[in-house]
Formats: structure tokens, sequence, C-alpha cells
């Protein structure tokens, strides 16, 4: 019989500890991928990648040195940059850390385990000498199991144990009690919706992390190809000085040889010396942007390796006119509307305001709590006797109501005028966000336009410059023109190359800017970040 009672206590034990658990299984964290980095074989990017950069099968096909020169390809560049460089690592601890906030309001619905043992021991003397003294004892032991649950109710299941004795009767006294209190919000505190409301803008703070990190990521990828394509034009336009200088050279021997004998006047070869001496100058800053362009690319990729600031960078992949076909405008700023990282923070930021609103209307009722203490407490002359005696026909219950009802309230009116505020401002700066997106993404498409039509543009005038470049040449080997005038279609012929070249790059460059501004050039690139999904508005 005895074994019988026991294992009904541990069974009732058992049922309220399971009850506890369940009661916040609907609120358990998600833990979501904060995965930066190649999009899986298996999963295909949603838009098209027509804009010059390879396709996703190609990816890490090249392998990377640990000494000597860096040979990328602009998606190799891409991948050392989400996985090496050092601002995206502190970035990417980001969400992480701002999870940790969930657990810390999780933690407010989280059982909670007590116990308390003590001693207690008193003498008393008698009044009068040589009387009666006595020497009492007690033990108590106490075990509770408690929870918070989303409703705003406080369960507690307690057990208990007291041990009572003294020299003035011989036997001991066990009193046994197992007991369950509730304590229920009525108005303030109640309502599933006000206790979450916390846990809940956590986890929009932790998806606005997220949001944030991607936004980084685009903005870093974006960095590099600027960077790449920056590299790619400073090395060729000191190509082109290179060229121009060994013309510029060999008009000056010619000029040279033509007042040896006595066709030109000693003053034409001042013309001659003077272009020279611009293209040298064209060169020394042509090189030296060169060095500033390797630098900064090697800051962003962060390759691995020894030596880091002296790694030279061999580029595979050269600036091209990439075959786009752009689609109408409103496609990509609906595409802007969607994808922008900024604008779907903002988006979150009106959930969390909303409910902040519910947090502090809540604060605004009064405190009224319903509780109930049920118990049965035995009472024998051992700890096993009056655990038995529990399954008495005693018990004893505690019922009731508590109010507390602050008359001005000004903290709590405060809280809910300032949430009600700042989130008709989140509303605001969210319509004003839409608006600058619309512009960002329209200007954009603007510029990849222009940027094209002017490669066609500046390949003509090269053309040109080139024809009327040759043309003074032959002019001057005749005597119809002069130094001044051939240094001058020269120099026009440098401006013409280097314009064309530049033109290409700018044109690859508002690509990755329009991309970029439309939120989607991660997608377009192969790439996979938390906040891919649009926040729910």
């Amino acid at each position: 019989m005895k074994q019988r009672r026991y294992r009904r206590i541990i069974l009732i034990i058992t049922i309220m500890v399971s009850c506890l658990q369940a009661s916040c299984m609907s609120i358990e964290l998600n833990r979501e991928n904060d995965y930066v980095g190649p999009r899986p074989a298996t999963l295909q990017p949603q838009h098209g990648t027509d804009d010059g950069t390879e396709s996703q099968e190609n990816l890490l096909s090249t392998p990377i040195e640990q000494e000597g020169p860096i040979r990328v390809r602009i998606q190799d560049a891409i991948l050392l940059a989400l996985e090496h460089n050092r601002s995206l690592k502190i970035e990417k601890l980001n969400p992480a850390i701002t999870r940790t906030v969930e657990d810390e309001q999780r933690a407010a619905f989280d059982p909670v385990l007590t116990g308390e043992y003590s001693q207690y021991r008193r003498k008393i003397d008698g009044p009068v000498q040589g009387s009666q003294r006595s020497l009492d004892n007690d033990i108590n032991a106490k075990l509770d199991m408690s929870e918070y649950l989303p409703t705003g109710t406080e369960v507690k299941l307690s057990a208990s144990t007291n041990q009572a004795w003294s020299d003035l009767y011989s036997d001991d006294l066990f009193a046994s009690r197992i007991g369950l209190s509730i304590t229920q919000a009525l108005l303030r505190g109640a309502g599933i919706d006000y206790n979450l409301a916390a846990l809940r803008q956590a986890r929009i703070d932790t998806k606005a992390s997220q949001y944030e990190l991607r936004g980084f990521a685009e903005s870093l990828i974006a960095q590099v190809e600027n960077t790449y394509w920056d590299y790619a034009l400073t090395r060729r336009q000191i190509d082109i000085f290179l060229e121009s200088l060994k013309l510029a050279d060999q008009q000056k021997r010619e000029t040279e040889e033509m007042i040896r004998i006595g066709t030109l006047a000693e003053s034409e070869l001042a013309a001659a010396e003077a272009e020279i001496a611009l293209r040298r100058e064209g060169l020394i800053n042509a090189r030296s942007n060169l060095e500033k362009s390797r630098l900064q690319l090697l800051r962003l990729l962060n390759p691995p390796g020894t030596n880091l600031w002296n790694r030279n960078i061999v580029l595979l992949y050269q600036p091209v006119v990439p075959h786009v076909v752009l689609e109408v405008v409103e496609t990509h700023v609906d595409i802007g509307l969607k994808m922008r990282s900024d604008l779907n923070q903002a988006r979150l930021q009106i959930q969390r305001g909303d409910l902040e609103i519910v947090k502090t209307r809540n604060g605004l009722l009064p405190r009224m709590d319903l509780f109930i203490d049920l118990g049965k407490t035995g009472y024998a002359g051992s700890f096993g006797r009056s655990v038995d005696a529990i399954d008495g026909k005693s018990y004893d219950i505690l019922a009731g109501i508590s109010l507390e009802f602050p008359f001005v309230n000004r903290e709590a009116r405060g809280e809910h005028r300032r949430s009600i505020l700042t989130r008709e401002q989140a509303d605001e700066a969210l319509n004003n966000l839409v608006q600058l997106v619309q512009v960002d993404v329209r200007s954009a498409y603007v510029e990849v336009k222009r940027a094209r039509e002017q490669i066609t543009a500046t390949a003509a005038t090269r053309a040109f410059q080139e024809e009327k470049a040759r043309v003074e040449a032959e002019k001057f080997r005749v005597g119809k023109s002069t130094s001044l005038l051939v240094a001058q279609a020269q120099r026009d012929l440098l401006s013409s190359r280097i314009s064309e070249i530049e033109s290409i790059v700018n044109y690859l460059k508002a690509l990755v800017e329009l991309y970029h501004l439309e939120g989607s050039l991660l997608e377009r690139r192969g790439i996979m970040a938390p906040g891919y999904e649009p926040a729910d508005f």
C-alpha cells in the first residue's frame, strides 16, 4: 500500500512538471541560419547572372596560392572577401549576439526549481531555580517547482516536511505537505499578447540584425567588384600611357631627324619633349592609383598567406561589355521595394512599435490578481507515515483577489504616449524610405542606360581620334603640319582611349550599383545570406 501511495505522489509530481514544460512549447526559439556564402548547386539564383560575372558552377575553380601573386577572377574575389574579410567577420557575429536577448526573454517562462533546508533549536530555562527547562528542535525541508506562463499565470508546486521534537515529550512529530498554488493576473500582466511581446521584440531585433548583415554583405560585394574594376582600369590606363609614351618618343626622334636635315626649325622640338613629359606625368599618376587600388583590394579580400601587403594581384577577368537586357524600370523598383535590407529593417521597426504599444497599453491597467492555494498535509510520528497520511481526507485551501491601483500612473501614461508617437514616426520613416528607394533605383537605372550609350559614343570618338592622329602624323612627315598639332592629336587620342575603357568600367560599376540599390546583388551573384525573404508587413 505504501508503494502505491509513493507511486501516486511521484506520478502527480511528474504530471505537473510535464505540464509546466509543455505550456511554453509554442514559444520555443527558431534558430535561423546566419550563413553567408555561395549558394549550393541545387539552389539556383532567382535572377540571372548575365552582367559579366561567371556562372555558379565555376565558383572556386581557381585555387588561391598561399604565396606569390594572387590570381583571381571577379567571382573568386567575391568568395575570398566573403570568407576572409575582417569587417564581415565582425558583422557575422551580430545576429548571434542579438539572439542572446531572445534567451534572456525566454528565461521569464523557464521553470524554476528551488529548495530549502533549515534547522531551528530553542532552549528555555525555567523561571524558578530547579524548575523544568525545555529544548525544542525543528527541521524543515522544502522543494518548489514554479513557472510563469504566457497567459499571465504563475503556477507553483511545492512539497515540504517538518520534523519537531522536544525534551518535554518523547515522540517526534512529522508534518509533510504537498501544495499547488496558482496566481492569475486578471488585468495588468494578463494575456498572451502582452507577456510574449518582449520575446517577440527580441526575435524582431534578431531578424533586423540579419537584414543588417545581408545589407553589409551586399555592400561589401559591391565594393569588391568596384575595386576589382578600378584595379583593372588603372592597369589598362598604364598600358595606354606606356603605348602613348612610346609613340611620343617616336615622334620626338622623327622631329630630331627632320631638324637635323633642315626641314624643321629647332623650336619644333619643344612640343615633342613637352608631350613626353606629359605622358610620364600621367604614367606616374596611373601607377600611384594602381598601387592604391591594389592595397584596397588586398584589404577587402584579405587572402590567406603571409606578407599580405607585398603580394601582387593578377586579374584573370578583364573588363568587357556584358550582354545585359534590362527590364523596365518598374520591375527593378518592385524588386527594390521587396529586397532592400534597410527597407525590411524599417518594416520590422513598425512591427516592434506595435508590440511596444501592446506592452504600454497593458501598463495603464490596475493590477488585479486571482490566487488560490491548495494543499494536503499529513501528520505522524515518522516521515513515512506522514507521507501516507497526506492521502487522507484533510486539506487546506486559500483563495482570494489582490488589487493594486495607482491613482495618477504618470509613468505608464508617458510610456504609452511615447510608444504611440514612436510608432507613428516609424511609419513616416518607412514611407520616406520607400520614396528614397524609388529615387535610388530609378537614378541607377538612368545611369546604366547612360553608361551603356557612352560605350558606343567613346568607341566612335576613339576611332575618329585615331584617324585624326594618323592624318596629322602623315601631314607632319610631308611638312604640312607642326609638332604642336601632332602632339595635340596624340593627346586627344590618348584621352579618347582612356575614356573608352573608362566607359566600359563605368557601365560595369553602374550595373553593380543598380543591383545593389535594388537589393538583388547577392541573388544575382549566387550568394546566400540571411534576410533573403521580405519582412511581413
